[in-house]
């Protein structure tokens, strides 16, 4: 074979006159019937056109590179020139062409299930399930070459910060114990231990607190990590993590850290200058926005108006702000009414949009939404206009209403009408329009670091509590001893422990979430009579961990980044299996390799597992 001198993007004026050689796949074809071919040739480099003169080469090469298609894999070697006919601007090797004077066919294709070019067939890209069953061929776009070059860079960028900031990279299990973090565990069964299973890590979360207890002070990874749930656009089962770990430190040496990495991260793939990231409690942003993650790059923001609209005769107001009045202003028990003011939604949200938020609200466990404008007089109009005129002055006042706005409120308990209205709020953007595109007013990159997270939450069809972070996130420095000392039927009490976890945000999606870790065994403990487990469930489980925790463990903190989210975000693209160089479906399957597929009896003899499996008729 004709080994390569250049890659494909690589040729410049300055190379004019040298003998080189190319290796790579045949983009396009050009025959112009006077004896002259033109193929633009590729790597995952770049495209050089190179020229097949017959005046010059023998008729059995010129009969060859005639019959040349799309995806047939070539070498040549030939003389570098200035291109004829004038340079081509659109490419970076525009400036010059190669005449070939050696020529190999290396491989012919068989005919392609569809043209690996971004522009597809007729404009429009092949169907994604065969560009899934045919992944070697889609992954030979221009687009996917450069995903994946930047994913290259995510993972050199990250590994050189942490590097110099003294942190190890240590790798940690893949067959893990099974362990109660949250999320669906694959399982997989011991051929040596009989009716025994490994799980497949969520994450290292526990290895990574046994490394502190262990000395390692500063531990990164980047892990494949594992849930059995549903995928979605923006989630796999299997995914990769940023994993982080500092000893000695408090959640603010953290910040500083990540907030380091962040700039560097998006200097390096972006040259993108990451101004000082705004800290938020997580009381704010549900206030405010309705959700832990909020995008603050536009308003609608949400006002409480409880206050207020106890005082109207609107009965299911007054249904709603009956419960729980003398529980604390974020209790769960609560009754609550909340709103949004839409400016300009009299015209720009019609009675069908209106009418779906009903709908839509009624999806997160609300009643409904009430709905009213304010005309260009200056009054109420439609929906439960009339019950709002004894209070205007102060509705007015409150959410800062114009001639034009429409109104939107939500009353139920604190917890779903926040999540409601926060969920809804995002909706009404994307159905006025007003969310930021990259490039546009208002910038690219919307940074917000959430803090102040509530320890524990209830879960809604068990009624128990689960950790909102998980079960080893320490409560914040002025929690602790509250929490220690706290009865643990106190719901109120229990619900008001803040924790001392902490997430990244960007532009209205969390790309990092991390917290304290628990260092004290008997808080550990308390965490998990919590979460309703016996000291013998507790020590069947976390045995290890309890034990190390005993035996000297330094104060320590951590952090996690969705790296496939990172580069979601640096392509622009809404689908998590455009940056994920072989996904898998919304079903979880890999179209490639027909994954899952069937286990031999054998197999499963080995492995001392019987199917159960009844198939359908």
């Amino acid at each position: 074979m004709l080994r390569r001198t250049h890659t494909c993007g690589e040729l410049r004026e300055s190379h004019v006159g040298q003998t080189v050689r190319l290796n790579g796949w045949v983009n396009a074809y050009r025959g112009h019937g006077t004896g002259l071919t033109f193929i633009d040739m590729r790597d995952r480099f770049g495209l050089t056109q190179v020229v097949f003169d017959g005046a010059d080469l023998a008729k059995e090469i010129m009969e060859v590179a005639d019959h040349l298609r799309s995806e047939d894999v070539i070498a040549v070697q030939g003389t570098v020139r200035i291109r004829v006919g004038g340079p081509n601007p659109k490419l970076d090797t525009g400036k010059i062409e190669i005449v070939v004077t050696k020529f190999e066919l290396l491989n012919k294709t068989d005919p392609l299930p569809f043209i690996p070019d971004d522009t597809g067939t007729g404009g429009k890209l092949a169907n994604e399930d065969i560009r899934g069953k045919y992944r070697y061929i889609d992954l030979r776009r221009p687009t996917m070459q450069k995903i994946l070059g930047i994913r290259h860079k995510v993972y050199q960028s990250t590994r050189r910060y942490f590097d110099e900031n003294g942190f190890l990279e240590i790798e940690t299990p893949i067959l893990y114990k099974s362990t109660p973090e949250g999320a669906r565990e694959f399982l997989v069964p011991s051929r040596n231990v009989p009716g025994s299973w490994y799980a497949l890590p969520q994450s290292p979360q526990l290895f990574k607190q046994i490394l502190m207890v262990a000395g390692c002070d500063r531990y990164m990874q980047i892990c494949r990590c594992f849930r059995d749930e549903d995928p979605r656009a923006d989630r796999q089962a299997e995914f990769t993590q940023i994993d982080l770990e500092m000893a000695f430190v408090r959640r603010e040496h953290v910040m500083d850290m990540m907030e380091g990495f962040v700039r560097r991260l998006w200097k390096d793939i972006t040259g993108y200058d990451v101004p000082p990231i705004q800290k938020m409690p997580y009381r704010e942003a549900m206030e405010r926005f309705g959700i832990d993650r909020p995008d603050t790059r536009y308003g609608l923001e949400i006002t409480d108006i409880s206050e207020i609209a106890a005082k109207t005769d609107v009965a299911f107001f007054k249904d709603v702000l009956a419960k729980g009045q003398d529980r604390p202003k974020f209790n769960s028990g609560r009754g609550v009414v909340k709103a949004i003011r839409v400016p300009g939604g009299a015209e720009k949200l019609t009675r069908k949009l209106t009418d779906g938020y009903n709908e839509f609200v009624r999806g997160f466990g609300a009643g409904g939404c009430a709905v009213t404008k304010v005309n260009a007089a200056g009054a109420f109009e439609t929906g439960i206009a009339k019950f709002l005129e004894p209070v205007k002055a102060e509705l007015f006042a409150a959410l800062g209403l114009q001639p034009g706005d429409t109104i939107l409120f939500v009353s139920d308990l604190y917890p779903i009408a926040t999540k409601s209205l926060g969920e809804l709020r995002q909706k009404v953007a994307r159905d006025i329009g007003i969310v930021p595109k990259p490039g546009s007013e208002g910038g690219p990159w919307n940074f917000l670091i959430v803090v102040d997270f509530p320890m524990f939450e209830k879960d809604k069809e068990s009624g128990r509590w689960i950790a909102m972070h998980h079960p080893f996130t320490a409560p914040r420095d002025d929690q602790a001893k509250a929490f220690v000392d706290a009865d643990v039927n106190d719901d109120v009490t229990i619900e008001s422990i803040v924790s001392a976890g902490y997430d990244i945000v960007l532009n209205g999606q969390e790309i990092a979430g991390g917290s304290v870790r628990i260092h004290d065994r008997a808080v550990q403990s308390k965490v998990f009579q919590l979460l309703g487990l016996t000291p013998e469930q507790a020590k069947e489980k976390f045995s290890f961990l309890l034990e190390a925790l005993s035996y000297g463990a330094p104060p320590h903190a951590g952090i996690a980044f969705g790296l496939d989210r990172l580069v979601m975000n640096f392509v622009g693209t809404s689908n998590i299996r455009d940056v994920i160089a072989f996904p898998k479906t919304q079903t979880g399957q890999d179209l490639m390799t027909s994954a899952p597929s069937k286990a031999t009896e054998d197999q499963l003899k080995d492995v001392h597992v019987k199917s159960t499996f009844v198939p359908q008729n």
